[in-house]
Formats: C-alpha cells, sequence, structure tokens
C-alpha cells in the first residue's frame, strides 16, 4: 500500500453513507443533550484526523503490515466491523437510545483504532484513541440524558 489507501477510502465512504442519510432525512439534525465544548472539538479532531489518515498514509509515520496476511485480516476485519456498523444503523435506524449510542461509537472507534495497528500508522492510531474515548463518551451522554428526559 502506497500513499493512498484505497481500502481506507471504501471504509470512509461506506461509514458516512447512513450518517448522509440520517442528515438529509431528519431536517432537524441532531441536538446535543449533553455539551461539553473542550470534548466536542477533540472529538472533531479525533474524528477528521482518523478520516484523513485512513485514506492517507503520511510517509514516515506509516510504516505498513507488520505479518504475512496482514491485509486479509485487515480486509476482514475492517469489513466485518463495517457491515456491523452499517446493520446497526438499518435495525435501530428508529430506536434512538444507550445500545444505538455505544453501538455506532465503538464500532467506528474500532475501525480507526484497528487500521491504525494494523498499518503501524503511528497518527492514525493516537487520533483513533482521541476520536474513542471522546466520541464514545459524548454518545453515551447524550443517549443517557436523552433518556432521562
Amino acid at each position: 500500500m502506497g500513499i493512498f489507501n484505497y481500502y481506507g477510502l471504501i471504509i470512509i465512504v461506506l461509514i458516512l453513507l447512513p450518517n448522509i442519510a440520517f442528515v438529509a432525512l431528519n431536517k432537524d439534525g441532531f441536538k446535543n443533550a449533553y455539551e461539553n465544548k473542550p470534548l466536542e472539538i477533540c472529538e472533531q479532531i479525533g474524528r477528521f484526523g482518523c478520516f484523513i489518515l485512513m485514506i492517507v498514509n503520511v510517509p514516515y509515520t506509516y510504516f505498513g503490515f507488520r505479518f504475512n496476511y496482514a491485509l486479509a485480516a485487515y480486509l476482514a476485519v475492517n469489513g466485518a466491523l463495517t457491515f456491523v456498523y452499517l446493520l446497526g444503523w438499518i435495525v435501530l435506524w428508529k430506536k434512538p437510545g444507550v445500545l444505538r449510542a455505544l453501538l455506532l461509537s465503538i464500532t467506528p472507534s474500532a475501525i480507526f483504532l484497528f487500521s491504525g495497528v494494523m498499518l503501524t500508522n503511528v497518527p492514525l492510531s493516537v487520533l483513533a484513541v482521541l476520536f474513542a474515548i471522546t466520541h464514545i463518551t459524548l454518545s453515551y451522554k447524550n443517549a443517557a440524558a436523552e433518556e432521562s428526559k
């Protein structure tokens, strides 16, 4: 794999499709019941950093696969996680709550972290940890606050 990661691009497109559909079908958007600006800023830095680094392998920060059949493992695990994410959107589309929030925040976090580790991509791994901590926290707290209303 060179500087451009076509597999990562496909994964990002698949992850974004249900999000784009959700925004298009819900004109009011998503309202945060829990607000924490520093956490939200860190989440966005992690999110967009992971999106970019899933697609672009920055030289000298990306060291590639470390074992035979690593590409097969990368594709199989990310394929399964992406499938679970898409299935979660389909099954839980009209069912807001903690289960949906956790499934739809843990799964992309796992994709980004697994990809960073498998590709030995240092910045992707670091940003995936930042994204996971902030995204899962915000998703859970928003869902819990909505359920308690």
